[in-house]
């Protein structure tokens, strides 16, 4: 039986029916921006690989750290034991954060950072002496993983809470952040968003741990970019009523809006900070969720003093290793100028389809373009259209959008664009 067709009747991709499980493109090698499929057609990687291959796939530094420390230690307990790579990595990253966020966690995966997260909000609750926090809040749009608590937080529309139901906790949403990036800050808390916040808070603070939400981007859950003074506005509100703060920025981090974290755009430090994807440069899922100082000795003074959660390859050293690497290559600072020049030709690129009737808007933050449609995508005939035009692009809904990798040059950006404005033509 030949691969596809075995892939076809016994592998389950991602939000597939295994009845209907849809047409999949048989990838054998990558390099740079590139996909190289079985029958020797090629794809840029436009999705960065869902966010994850920021310098590109199979960069040399990143290989070579890998293969050094498959030479000495590829896997070792985290339980009782540490080694360099741990060490090191959070070291590097305690130097990038905002001062306050010292304490690193690490875990295998987003949604594993994410409940991580959650469950560290809730001891550090019950060390502070407010057991009765045990439901959690978010903003309308929002994504954060596939796990069972993270997805009781994503949207409750557009995310799976019609499939699970009353199986998923009941957990409090407030309208998605409404000022767009970009636009004039309105003063007024009925019109700005925080309103809603401070009436949410007024009525159930005492039941609410932490309210959790993605700073700038929404990703997943909608792909909107929202004003930043939203976040801090959040931020003041949280502190008020002894609700935590988590950031969930597996998506943005490391340089993808155009700054190092999307927390920067708005002067704030959270509680909590959840980072993956693009934290190995792609080449291996790994996590962390940081924690600040307080949060850490709020957990020690509880009745369970140490964190309940402890994965089986946490801490694991080739994923260190690569870290480590990757975060060396951002420290250089090339991202900087890469990002920008990224949006700059995104920017140009996508203006085309603003005027066209089937599109509702278009919009762009540092590496990020997003055309939103008025109506669904036809997913199978954009899958058709990929190989076609040598671009890999994975819409979902009525969202088309390109996260590429910071390594794409200006003939790539181009090429990424033309097969976007002319997917988006189709409606027409």
């Amino acid at each position: 039986m030949r691969d596809l067709e075995f892939d076809q009747q016994h592998v389950w991709h991602p939000y597939a029916s295994m009845r209907e499980p849809g047409p999949v493109h048989e990838v054998v090698a990558a390099e740079g921006v590139w996909l190289q499929l079985a029958d020797g057609v090629r794809m840029i990687d436009a999705m960065s690989s869902w966010w994850a291959a920021a310098h590109g796939h199979r960069h040399p530094r990143l290989v070579a750290a890998m293969q050094k420390q498959l030479q000495h230690l590829p896997h070792v307990m985290f339980g009782g034991l540490t080694h360099a790579p741990a060490v090191g990595l959070a070291r590097r990253l305690v130097g990038m954060l905002p001062p306050g966020l010292d304490r690193v966690f690490y875990s295998d995966s987003g949604s594993v950072a994410v409940e991580v997260a959650l469950k560290m909000a809730l001891q550090a609750q019950i060390g502070l002496g407010q057991g009765g926090r045990m439901h959690f809040a978010s903003a309308r749009g929002g994504y954060y993983g596939d796990t069972w608590k993270a997805m009781s937080l994503c949207d409750p529309v557009t995310g799976m809470h019609s499939q699970f139901g009353a199986a998923l906790q009941v957990q409090h949403f407030v309208p998605r952040p409404p000022i767009p990036f970009g636009a004039e800050w309105d003063e007024d808390p009925a019109r700005n968003g925080l309103g809603a916040v401070e009436a949410l808070f007024a009525k159930k603070a005492y039941e609410i741990a932490a309210f959790i939400v993605e700073p700038v981007v929404q990703g997943a859950g909608g792909m909107w970019f929202y004003h930043p003074r939203w976040l801090s506005g959040l931020r003041t509100l949280c502190d008020r009523h002894g609700v935590l703060l988590i950031l969930d920025e597996i998506a943005t981090g490391f340089g993808r809006t155009g700054t190092l974290f999307a927390l920067e755009r708005a002067g704030v430090v959270p509680d909590i900070l959840c980072l993956g994807k693009a934290l190995t440069g792609g080449m291996m899922s790994f996590a962390v969720t940081v924690a600040s100082r307080r949060v850490a000795e709020a957990i020690a003074d509880g009745p369970a003093p140490v964190l309940m959660h402890g994965p089986t390859f946490m801490g694991n050293p080739l994923a260190c290793s690569v870290a480590c690497a990757s975060l060396d290559l951002l420290a250089e600072g090339h991202w900087q100028a890469q990002v920008a020049e990224i949006g700059a030709g995104l920017r140009q690129g996508l203006a085309p389809v603003r005027s066209l009737p089937a599109v509702q808007d278009v919009r762009v933050l540092g590496a990020i373009g997003v055309i939103e449609m008025r109506q669904p995508l036809d997913m199978a005939r954009v899958h058709a259209f990929c190989r076609e035009s040598g671009v890999w692009l994975r819409p979902f809904g009525r969202l088309l959008y390109c996260m590429p990798p910071f390594v794409c040059g200006p003939d790539e950006v181009a090429r990424i664009c033309a097969a976007m404005v002319r997917i988006a033509g189709w409606q027409e």
